[in-house]
């Protein structure tokens, strides 16, 4: 039997199902709590959303917050001063850290050592005291310091026992304590890549912009330029600009020297890529619209072209800033850079230039783990970021 509706006759008016009721501009479909959430949300929340999805980014970030949380109260976390030497145990291999000794439970604590030197080859050979139980302390007092120069204070997050030794990471050629100089270390490495890559935007976006927004000569003369800087081998470059320095300089001063060198050298890739875009964005119709208005090239580019590519800008320093804390090591590590006093993760690993003290002292190449490890988070937060930014896709 045939069920459906019989085709309407030729010539009859269609039949059309068209709701009677009154129009109601404020009416909305039907949305679930979820889509109403997202429909509702604003751009900086679906930004977070998407990044908060990114999980390899999302604990790089914790990771980086925590650092430079953590250069804040250096002088805490460190468990020796940053000068202090222990002469009795120079070239201390790291202790390992135990929790049970003869089968019961102690807590944290190492194992006292005595040290022997080796006549034949002068090397000096450590070896655990198992009857020497040292135990680990926390919220203590130790070596004294200045916070940040400023205040002294004496109080530690981690100290070793009383009359004992904590060598977590073992120590130098003068008996210092390497992890409390990579404590230390990174303030100086973690924040002359902010200071700089702030430097390189700054460069960047006026330069890049007015090439971009204006074209013409300015354009051609910013262009050549750049590719002369991109031409330029790096090393003999960093060389150059850093013999400028005079010899005299105090660390501070080198501190910025280097921080400017840095700038220098890494605003040109910044540059271009501001230039391109701006490019593409200045025959836009609100961009004809700001300049029949009267608005000045410096506000068309601050106002309304900078802002509608700032999440490209903040993804693109998220990945140079590891450039600059590599730059930095590189210098240093060449003895082109900061000098000591001053301590970087660059200086610490000047330490370990030799073959044979990398071969006898592996340890002192541990300053290269942070580094790494700051790179490759610094590299998975750009990644996530820069998916963030557009978190339509």
């Amino acid at each position: 039997m045939n069920t459906q509706s019989p085709l309407p006759a030729p010539g009859a008016p269609l039949q059309h199902y068209v709701s009677i009721a009154p129009f109601d501009l404020q009416s909305v479909e039907a949305m679930t709590s979820e889509q109403s959430k997202v429909f509702q949300a604003s751009q900086l929340r679906l930004m977070w959303w998407k990044f908060r999805m990114h999980r390899l980014a999302l604990v790089s970030g914790i990771f980086l917050a925590a650092l430079y949380f953590g250069i804040l109260i250096c002088e805490f976390l460190a468990p020796y001063n940053l000068h202090t030497r222990n002469m009795d145990y120079i070239y201390s291999p790291p202790q390992r850290v135990h929790l049970f000794h003869d089968g019961q439970f102690v807590g944290p604590f190492v194992y006292g050592r005595q040290m022997t030197l080796d006549m034949d080859t002068l090397k000096r050979n450590y070896s655990e005291k198992h009857d020497d139980v040292q135990r680990i302390r926390f919220f203590c007092k130790g070596d004294s310091y200045r916070f940040w120069g400023l205040v002294e204070g004496d109080r530690h997050f981690v100290c070793p026992a009383e009359n004992g030794q904590l060598f977590l990471a073992g120590t130098d050629r003068l008996g210092r304590d390497v992890l409390s100089r990579i404590i230390y270390g990174a303030r100086i490495s973690l924040t002359i890549g902010l200071i700089g890559i702030s430097f390189s935007f700054l460069l960047g976006i006026v330069i890049g912009g007015l090439a971009g927004y204006h074209g013409g000569i300015f354009d051609l003369i910013v262009q050549r330029i750049i590719e002369v800087l991109q031409s330029i081998p790096s090393i003999p470059l960093w060389m150059a600009l850093a013999a400028i320095m005079p010899i005299t300089w105090s660390p501070i001063l080198i501190y910025f020297g280097i921080t400017v060198i840095l700038g220098l050298i890494h605003w040109t890739g910044l540059a271009r890529a501001v230039r391109s875009k701006l490019l593409a964005l200045r025959e836009e119709d609100y961009v004809l619209a700001a300049q029949l208005m009267g608005a000045t090239s410096s506000r068309i580019i601050g106002r309304h072209l900078i802002p509608g590519f700032m999440s490209h800008l903040i993804a693109t320093a998220t990945i140079s800033i590891p450039g600059m804390i590599l730059g930095e090591t590189a210098l240093s590590f060449l003895g082109l850079g900061l000098r000591p006093p001053t301590t970087s993760w660059g200086i610490l690993l000047t330490e370990a230039r030799s073959v044979s003290v990398i071969a006898f002292y592996p340890w002192l190449l541990l300053p290269m783990l942070p580094v790494v490890l700051v790179i490759l988070a610094f590299n998975f937060l750009g990644d996530g970021l820069r998916d963030a930014a557009d978190p339509y896709k």
